[in-house]
């Protein structure tokens, strides 16, 4: 059974700006851009009828476009880091999303998420980097500069098990916005 989650779909020329940041780091696996995403609720591996509830649940969010500020790097583990990222500016309306997805999730009978949402883009995978290598990664970047889109929509993804991550499907696609033209859209 395939892994869900929703998130944001990362434009092709921000992916390929960041994309630019690749390499430097001894035994990182590099996320391939295109499958670069803003995760905003993880569900895991759930059943399919969870999963049809959850995809027709999602056809009730109303929110408007939401502007998405990536602003700096940075990596997860600490003296163990395990993960290279780009932090996402966690503002009202991405909060906002994001707790209507938590909120969902939990009508439908999943666990709430145990762990503080912290919106970010990853860029690699590590096992076993040097804490040193990383550090010497985010200080030859300090001067990254924002990059700034606006999210149109929001989809579910699935994904399966593998290393590194992906590859992302696009199971559903969610128009952000108040327009009676659009609606939850199959991929």
């Amino acid at each position: 059974m395939p892994r869900l989650f929703t998130g944001f779909e990362i434009p092709s020329d921000v992916a390929s700006e960041l994309s630019m940041l690749r390499g430097g780091v001894s035994g990182a696996r590099w996320v391939q851009p295109d499958n670069y995403h803003v995760t905003l609720r993880f569900l895991g591996d759930i059943d399919g009828a969870t999963a049809r509830d959850f995809a027709a649940a999602l056809d009730e969010v109303q929110s408007e476009p939401v502007d998405v500020s990536i602003e700096a790097l940075g990596s997860f583990g600490g003296d163990r880091p395990h993960t290279l990222f780009a932090k996402v500016k966690l503002s009202r309306d991405l909060a906002d999303l994001q707790n209507e997805h938590e909120r969902l999730a939990r009508i439908v009978g999943l666990p709430p998420e145990t762990r503080k949402f912290t919106p970010h883009v990853t860029l690699a995978r590590m096992r076993q980097a040097s804490v040193h290598g990383v550090a010497a990664w985010l200080g030859a970047r300090a001067l990254f500069r924002a990059i700034t889109f606006t999210a149109q929509r929001f989809v579910l993804y699935s994904s399966r098990e593998s290393t590194g991550g992906g590859p992302y499907l696009v199971e559903a696609q969610y128009p952000l916005g108040w327009s009676d033209e659009f609606a939850h859209q199959p991929a």
